[in-house]
């Protein structure tokens, strides 16, 4: 399959060392990254340097006509992303987003329009790679088959800090460029995980604060989460915490099981502790965690690489990559509930954000309860 990237920024080497990475793979022997697109030429000519790119340009449009792209990796900001992969699936080429998808509930669902109206069966998929980690996978496996009874508490923390200078980069700190503030494009990361192990959430209720950096957007938001399985859960998404954590717990009746990380985990970042007359869960993760380094991706670890081997494994073989529309939409309408249930002071319900609700065009719905700093041309 051959590969294009599309935004040649910081999150573009992760792509392109992934995919570089494809072809010492059973099956993926044919992976070839072949193209780099950015308005920067210099950026794309010394990106396809890097990573021993044939071609590289600025016209998105010209790769796409002149084929030979099975696949797009787009990685250009958030408000970009829905026009460049409807441009892509029009095409017939595959397209792999990184998160966020896009800004809204009505992106994402114009989004799953464009998939099922796509050229030659081309999908969609979106870089969720945290719920690829050997140690999400064990957690959602072991409570799947029983070992850990019931989840009944969890706690889901993105304690990041970035300095004021981060924000002058002109498309952050917007909800008409960025989507938002940690919520979208920080905490995301770790709440998506969160849901992938705990399933349908039910009911938000939530606050939001611009506390000490100048943007539009929240700086920190905070959620209580009820889930259909019964689970209760808080959220916290922060961009001013100086020593920086992500960290997420896990309360069943058979066990405490925790992660604690930053951008990425491995093995060892999780944490068991049996709850009394439970001494088995330990010695069942212990011995699973053993067993799966014989087989694990990029050593375990959660990152690009191992969700793109199943990926590209799913797209060789024809079949539906195993993260989808509806997977980002998920996780999009949280986001939502957050926006929506921290700004209007009310609890929102799963499914309430419809067309005819402001917060289903926009993460900033009726508008952020602060004074905007920046001229977003919105009104946010």
């Amino acid at each position: 399959m051959k590969v294009a990237i599309l935004g040649t920024g910081a999150i573009a080497h992760a792509h392109a060392d992934a995919v570089n990475a494809l072809a010492g793979f059973d099956g993926l022997a044919d992976v070839e990254l072949t193209a780099a697109v950015d308005i920067d030429a210099d950026r794309a000519a010394e990106f396809a340097a890097r990573h021993g790119v044939a071609q590289h340009g600025t016209d998105l449009t010209a790769l796409l006509d002149g084929g030979g792209i099975d696949v797009l990796h787009v990685c250009t900001p958030p408000s970009l992303h829905l026009d460049q992969a409807r441009a892509a699936l029009a095409a017939g080429v595959h397209v792999v987003v990184e998160k966020p998808a896009v800004l809204s509930l009505a992106q994402v669902d114009a989004l799953a329009e464009a998939e099922r109206t796509a050229a030659d069966g081309a999908t969609f998929t979106q870089i969720v790679q945290h719920r690829f980690g050997p140690g999400a996978i064990r957690l959602r496996r072991m409570l799947a088959d029983g070992a850990l009874g019931r989840a009944l508490v969890a706690t889901c923390d993105t304690m990041w800090f970035r300095p004021p200078e981060y924000f002058d980069v002109p498309w952050r700190g917007r909800f008409d460029t960025e989507g938002g503030g940690p919520t979208m494009g920080h905490g995301i990361h770790q709440f998506d995980l969160m849901l992938s192990i705990l399933g349908e959430w039910t009911e938000v209720r939530a606050m939001a604060g611009r506390l000490a950096r100048d943007v539009d957007t929240e700086d920190v938001s905070m959620a209580m989460v009820r889930f259909a399985g019964g689970a209760m859960a808080s959220i916290t998404n922060s961009l001013v915490s100086p020593r920086q954590t992500s960290a997420l717990r896990f309360d069943t009746e058979a066990a405490t099981i925790e992660l604690t990380h930053l951008y990425g985990y491995a093995d060892e970042h999780w944490t068991v502790t049996p709850a009394p007359g439970h001494d088995e869960v330990a010695r069942w993760w212990a011995d699973d965690v053993a067993a799966a380094r014989h087989h694990a991706v990029d050593e375990g670890r959660s990152g690009h690489l191992a969700q793109l081997v199943p990926t590209y494994r799913a797209l060789v073989a024809g079949q539906a990559p195993p993260i989808g529309v509806a997977d980002a939409r998920g996780t999009l309408e949280l986001a939502a509930a957050i926006y929506r249930s921290a700004f209007t002071g009310e609890p929102v319900v799963r499914g309430q954000i419809c067309p005819d609700d402001p917060f289903y065009d926009s993460m900033g719905g009726t508008g952020a309860p602060w004074p905007p700093v920046k001229d977003t041309g919105e009104g946010n």
